[in-house]
């Protein structure tokens, strides 16, 4: 029997079999006559054979054997779980892949932190800001729309040009964005009226209370409820907010109402959120849809403010009632530049850390604005006010913790 010419590649030449009388009983495989694939990458170099032969072939190629020798090389052979035979030539060292994924966790980590620096610092600056302007301008409806009015032109200017993408909104999500803008501009109206009120360290205890109303209202609206252990962590942010209440030394009843009416109305803003945008097929990311809220604020407001209030915000006006007028527009674009970034930094936040790790992190905002305020305003804090405050903030911290377990499904 006559054996035949083995071509592999145009590469490789012609290669002739010896004659090997042990040979002639097995039958040769052309390999002309079997398909090859030509695999290239930047790791290996391999040569994917297929074959029809089963594992009980007299011809194997997975075992090598002295009676090839002579005829071809063939290196290591695995097959893979389709009945194909690869043949690899070569295999070179893969890339540092290893070396440069605890450089991106790294700087992952830096950028998350840096964030979360800079949302508390601009959100210690709009406190402190926004309640040098209230104590000066009684007007907390102005103060409001000038806020929502620089946050508006912001927004505008990034979509101008094009350093964030401009949405394209259809009627459908407009209407379903205005409840939600609503809530949203009544929620800081009544912050800033309780700023104006009482203490910064007072307001921002109140509005500890927000897991209260938000279970509140979750439950209500939602049909969500809640597990024991978030009702139990419920009792301390209670119980903490009522002694400092009655301890607080700038307590005042329209200050303590409008934080708590900040409280119901920014919960209802979480709320319809989910009860309304969630059913739309059209979704938009987080930062888009506030800044539309922003811009839609500002407009809701602004007609709200002039009939109100009326036109005070003017130098004429200042002048005669004798405030600093240079002094008070500083900070006003200050406090409303430092409003609109503390917000923006935190939906960006949101974007990267899953919503517990950012209520954890609102919970510790919370406390550095306290503190902050305190040591700035030089407010007096007793110690069952400040036992008060502490209690409910670690009650704020234990629900945001406990909030994710969740309740095991009743048995049928």
């Amino acid at each position: 029997m006559q054996s035949s010419a083995i071509s592999i590649s145009p590469s490789i030449p012609l290669l002739k079999t010896r004659k090997n009388p042990s040979f002639q009983q097995h039958r040769l495989i052309s390999f002309n006559s079997l398909p090859i694939r030509h695999s290239l990458s930047s790791n290996s170099r391999s040569l994917s054979v297929v074959s029809s032969l089963n594992e009980d072939s007299s011809f194997n190629l997975s075992r090598r054997s002295s009676r090839f020798d002579g005829l071809v090389s063939l290196p290591s052979l695995k097959k893979s779980s389709e009945d194909e035979f690869v043949v690899k030539a070569t295999s070179l060292p893969e890339s540092a892949d290893s070396d440069e994924a605890p450089k991106a966790a790294l700087s992952r980590t830096l950028e998350l932190g840096i964030l979360f620096g800079l949302w508390y610092i601009f959100n210690i600056y709009f406190n402190i800001y926004n309640k040098q302007v209230l104590k000066a301008f009684h007007y907390p409806v102005t103060v409001t729309v000038i806020q929502f009015a620089v946050g508006s032109v912001l927004v505008i200017f990034m979509w101008m040009f094009n350093l964030y993408k401009k949405p394209k909104v259809s009627a459908g999500q407009l209407a379903a964005i205005v409840p939600l803008a609503m809530v949203h501009t009544l929620g800081n109206l009544f912050t800033n009226m309780s700023l104006g009120k009482v203490a910064v360290s007072f307001t921002h205890t109140i509005k500890a209370m927000e897991p209260f109303f938000s279970v509140i209202l979750s439950a209500a609206f939602l049909g969500e409820t809640p597990t024991p252990w978030v009702v139990l962590s419920l009792l301390p942010i209670v119980g903490g907010v009522a002694l400092a209440s009655v301890t607080e030394a700038s307590f005042n009843w329209a200050g303590f109402w409008s934080a708590m009416a900040s409280n119901v109305t920014n919960q209802s803003r979480n709320v319809l959120s989910k009860k309304v945008m969630v059913k739309k097929e059209e979704s938009m990311d987080n930062i888009t849809l506030f800044s539309i809220i922003t811009v839609m604020s500002f407009i809701l407001l602004a007609p709200a403010a002039v009939f109100m209030e009326g036109v005070k915000f003017t130098p004429t006006y200042l002048e005669a009632a004798g405030v600093n007028v240079q002094q008070l527009y500083t900070r006003s674009l200050l406090a409303a530049l430092c409003f609109h970034a503390y917000q923006q930094v935190s939906y960006m936040i949101l974007q990267r850390v899953s919503p517990v790790t950012h209520s954890v992190g609102n919970c510790v905002k919370r406390v550095v604005v306290i503190t902050s305020s305190v040591l700035f305003f030089k407010t007096p804090v007793s110690l069952i006010n400040a036992l008060g405050t502490g209690v409910a903030l670690a009650g704020v911290f234990l629900y945001s913790r406990v909030k994710r377990i969740k309740a095991k499904p009743k048995a049928a």
